[in-house]
């Protein structure tokens, strides 16, 4: 068949694109909520921020570790059910928590319920979508995908921060799962598995390229074959640092950060979402030069200007009104433009049949470095009453990242990152 029906003028690629869209940036809204929550529940019950971090860590880390798994149960089970069931539980985790008490409760339901519900709707969710139903427009479209995940969280703080301080903490929570059912019932109604569930092929699509099968590997096998080469260890550090210096640091502790110098949360959550704007642009922006320049260039520059504007935050932050508004523009348009080529090198690497797995556990590894920031940072905040040194050892190590891949540049590194032949490991 043709990769478009007569009848259909946009190819239900498209439609796809859009609902997962959606999904993505409502479940990154939801995996935010607790940064805007820690003024309200440090004022009401007196929980530190360092307890309050730890809650966010966990949520963060399952995110990511769930990941690798997810990508196998889409395969086995389908977008439709994964990603309604997930949106399910959000529902049920969020609003439960309107009635906690005490910190092991809010542990358990932000930590624990919604990091395993955001786990299944994970970056590696994009990664599927875009080499299931396209070929062409991959890198176009990942980009985009990414930018909903990371820009959920910072469009959705600025309205959440001003309903909490309008009307509390708990009717803003129940907002937040309120929305939750909406997306899911859009998702059960208009998310489809794989192109061939409608006849059709994916967008893009010519006859003799082949379409990609599943992965042989269970997630477990792939990581001990990804494992071996040294292409995986640098993706995954390398994202590890990308998760450190954006969910972990910024998306967790940029409010509480500015509430130390007089900002109020409103205002700091409207720079959140400068940011979301900013990250639209950028990271589809990046998805675009993905497929027309080198993946490992891009990423020495996109760290490389990441690691300046965070040695610069503590004097931006003190500084406050244009300078931080700058700030939001220029850290927003590299928030997640790490996400398109990085999953460019996976699928090269890797196979696009094995991108979904690996994919995983390297977003896996972004998740890791955003837990241990965002737990980090709150630590050195309690002891030191500022997030000064968090601000400066994470720049310094997104330099340290950008030099990784401009020696990728030489030959002899280079041919290194060529994918070998896959062998299946039972």
């Amino acid at each position: 068949m043709s990769s478009q029906s007569p009848t259909r003028r946009i190819h239900y690629a498209w439609i796809i694109a859009a609902v997962t869209f959606l999904v993505l940036l409502m479940t990154a809204g939801i995996r935010a909520t607790p940064s805007v929550l820690f003024i309200p529940l440090e004022t009401e019950f007196g929980w530190s921020r360092t307890s309050i971090s730890a809650a966010v860590a966990i949520n963060i880390a399952l995110f990511g570790f769930i990941g690798p798994f997810a990508a196998s149960l889409i395969d086995r089970w389908g977008l439709r059910r994964v990603v309604s069931l997930a949106l399910i539980v959000l529902a049920v985790g969020v609003a439960a928590s309107t009635q906690m008490q005490t910190e092991w409760q809010m542990i358990l339901l932000w930590g624990f319920v919604v990091g395993s519900g955001t786990g299944f709707t994970a970056m590696v969710l994009a990664a599927i979508v875009a080499n299931r139903w396209f070929e062409e427009r991959r890198g176009l479209v990942v980009g985009a995908l990414s930018a909903a995940n990371a820009t959920g969280q910072l469009l959705f703080l600025p309205v959440l921060a001003a309903g909490i301080h309008d009307y509390g903490w708990r009717a803003g929570t129940w907002g937040v799962a309120s929305v939750a059912v909406v997306i899911a019932v859009v998702a059960l109604i208009w998310m489809r598995d794989q192109p061939k569930d409608l006849g059709l092929q994916p967008y893009g699509h010519k006859e003799g390229n082949p379409i990609p099968a599943k992965s042989p590997y269970s997630p477990i096998a792939a990581l001990r074959w990804a494992s071996k080469k040294p292409a995986f260890w640098v993706l995954a550090g390398s994202f590890f640092v990308c998760g450190a210096s954006t969910n972990g640091l910024i998306g967790t502790h940029l409010i509480p950060a500015c509430h130390d110098y007089g900002i109020n949360e409103v205002r700091a959550a409207g720079l959140l979402a400068v940011m979301g704007i900013f990250d639209i642009l950028g990271t589809t922006a990046s998805g675009w030069l993905t497929d027309r320049f080198p993946a490992h260039r891009l990423l020495f520059a996109y760290y490389a200007l990441r690691g300046l504007s965070l040695l610069f935050l503590p004097i931006t932050l003190s500084q406050g009104g244009a300078a931080l508004a700058w700030f939001a523009i220029f850290y927003g348009l590299d928030w997640i433009a790490t996400v398109p080529p990085t999953v460019r090198l996976t699928a090269d690497c890797f196979g696009r049949e094995n991108t979904g797995v690996i994919y995983g556990w390297i977003g896996a590894a972004h998740q890791l470095g955003a837990s241990l920031a965002a737990l980090g940072a709150g630590y050195l905040r309690t002891q030191e009453g500022t997030y000064q040194s968090a601000f400066w050892i994470s720049g310094s190590i997104c330099f340290l990242t950008a030099f990784i891949f401009l020696r990728m540049g030489h030959g002899a590194l280079r041919r290194r990152w060529q994918a070998e032949e896959a062998t299946v490991i039972v």
